[in-house]
């Protein structure tokens, strides 16, 4: 049987049929992001008023070195290198920076956003060939599952931040008492958005029943299956909703310490 010889012409970078706003999704996209990544740098930087009472930042916590009451080991340590600026967030930012770095939905958020790879469905891209994820730097994104385990740590240390919130010290007594104020319920936000973002990561599902044939024939696995699942169906909209609070509760964190905002005492 003869085959006819067929030649698909290439589309250019941008072209395409659809008549839809289709570069509006990636243009959102890219503006979250880009925004989100412009603040968290100046952020961590910063290292100054990510302390407000009981309050600490989530983008400094934990605070492994420090001068705050926060701190677990005291003090800029010596072997810090002069040159180089010193904030408690360089040395902690790198763990949930890698675990949504390598998270399966941002990444074909970023690539399609930054990259246009693809831009989006049916329009032209800016590169000839696709090479995938197996060459450096992008077979790093391999390391997703490990970033997974430092984060569940992660979210029991910003938990343990929540209990600290819930304890004022009475600046005239000195005697420390429970209580609630807004910065405890925006922390506890945080934490549960977090949770809800990290509990339905594609890897984590994988691991407590995805890699069985048959996860029905383990009940506990298929309970546990199923639960991520559930978070898993709004992944990317627990990605969202965290990545905007946990912005939003360091910014609440600095304006107290700033002394614009002035915290709420509830109970």
């Amino acid at each position: 049987m003869a085959f006819p010889d067929v030649t698909f012409k290439r589309s250019s970078f941008g072209q395409t049929m659809r008549r839809d706003a289709w570069w509006i999704q990636p243009l959102l996209v890219f503006s979250g992001l880009s925004a989100f990544l412009t603040y968290s740098t100046w952020a961590a930087f910063q290292g100054v008023h990510y302390t407000s009472g009981p309050y600490l930042s989530p983008f400094y916590s934990p605070e492994i070195f420090g001068s705050s009451p926060h701190s677990w080991f005291g003090p800029k340590p010596g072997w810090w290198p002069g040159w180089l600026p010193f904030s408690p967030s360089l040395l902690i930012l790198w763990a949930p920076g890698g675990f949504r770095l390598t998270c399966y939905y941002y990444r074909g958020a970023y690539y399609k956003a930054f990259w246009a790879d693809p831009i989006s469905c049916t329009v032209g891209e800016p590169r000839k060939r696709y090479l995938g994820e197996r060459f450096f730097p992008l077979i790093l994104q391999n390391l997703h599952r490990y970033f997974l385990y430092v984060a569940l740590l992660f979210i029991l240390m910003l938990s343990y931040d929540v209990w600290q919130a819930m304890w004022f010290t009475d600046p005239t007594t000195d005697q420390t008492h429970f209580g609630i104020g807004v910065g405890t319920i925006v922390l506890g936000v945080n934490v549960m958005l977090l949770a809800s973002y990290t509990f339905g990561c594609h890897s984590l599902r994988h691991l407590i029943g995805g890699f069985l044939d048959e996860p029905s024939k383990s009940p506990g696995c298929m309970k546990a299956y199923s639960c991520v699942s559930c978070l898993n169906r709004r992944h990317m909209l627990w990605a969202w909703m965290s990545l905007v609070w946990v912005m939003f509760a360091d910014l609440y964190v600095r304006l107290c310490s700033m002394g614009i905002w002035t915290d709420i005492r509830l109970i």
